[in-house]
């Protein structure tokens, strides 16, 4: 399976919310969970399956979060450790940390 498969969905409530990663036959691939702290949205876990780490997968999760604050114009507290990592390696998106 090549990451290009892979779709994200949002699911977004007022006060909570995830991307679910699927593959494009429909296979459970990871999500990202979120709850809404003030005005921003506190990333909480970035969870794979272990037959899916090593795909790009938690950073696709990542990226659609990232393209949403963007968007959105909505901050976001990197609770999740790889979450916080990422924000670490791009400082690029230090505009968007809560």
């Amino acid at each position: 399976m090549n990451s290009h498969q892979i779709d994200i969905e949002h699911h977004n409530r007022h006060t909570h919310g995830e991307y679910l990663a699927t593959t494009s036959d429909g296979q459970d691939a990871g999500k990202l969970t979120w709850t809404l702290r003030g005005q921003a949205r506190d990333a909480g876990h970035t969870l794979v399956p272990s037959s899916m780490r090593g795909k790009g997968i938690a950073q696709k999760l990542v990226d659609a979060l990232i393209d949403d604050a963007r968007s959105e114009g909505f901050k976001i507290v990197p609770s999740c450790s790889y979450v916080a990592r990422q924000f670490d390696r791009h400082p690029e998106w230090s505009d968007l940390r809560a």
